[in-house]
């Protein structure tokens, strides 16, 4: 089930400003995001999800340099995983350009690539984490990875499609590859404390 990350007051002064781009896909699906530093991975996995609109629904790990990150619960397919709540983000990331690859869905195989661009100062009127940019929408979870998405935007792209109509009742006639908003995913990530603040009131 998918939980919305606890928002993070950073422990140092630092900011990273990471894109997380949906490996292979063209254009190019990614988000641009501002989190604290020394994130752990286990807060990042659920906040890629939220920013990204995954549903948590399958097992995931990251990669850096050779080593997995991930959950060590006995469901694990990598025994050898580093307990990813134990690790944070700026143990990995100590350099501007340093990448790791963080990957949904051992099936469908979803490679995201997760470069660090910059560290900035927190800003004390700002809530973090935040978006501040972005493309694409998401795949529908559970598509068959990149061959199996592209198949679906041909299939529904095509009215003659002989699969045309199945595949929209599917997906769902809401569903638009390009969509993205900041202002929603910014609104995902915020909305437990917009909540919290409208009750107390």
């Amino acid at each position: 089930m998918l939980t919305m990350p606890t928002e993070q007051k950073s422990s140092g002064n630092e900011i990273y400003q990471i894109k997380v781009t949906l490996l292979r896909t063209v254009p190019p699906v990614w988000r641009r995001l501002l989190v604290p530093s020394d994130i752990t991975l286990s807060n990042l996995h659920d906040l890629l999800q939220l920013a990204m609109g995954w549903t948590d629904s399958h097992l995931h790990e990251f990669l850096f340099r050779g080593q997995c990150y991930g959950p060590t619960g006995p469901e694990r397919r990598v025994a050898e995983a580093i307990d990813e709540r134990k690790v944070r983000l700026n143990q990995l990331l100590v350099r501007v350009g340093a990448k790791i690859v963080y990957t949904y869905d051992f099936g469908d195989g979803w490679e995201h690539g997760i470069v660090l661009e910059k560290g900035l100062p927190v800003d004390p009127n700002m809530a973090y984490p935040a978006a501040t940019g972005g493309r694409g929408a998401c795949p529908p979870e559970d598509c068959g990875g990149i061959g199996g998405f592209y198949s679906l935007l041909e299939s529904l792209q095509n009215p003659r499609h002989p699969q045309h109509e199945e595949l929209l009742e599917w997906v769902g006639e809401d569903y638009d590859p390009k969509k993205f908003s900041i202002e929603a995913i910014n609104q995902v990530l915020h909305g437990r404390k917009k909540r919290a603040a409208r009750s107390s009131g």
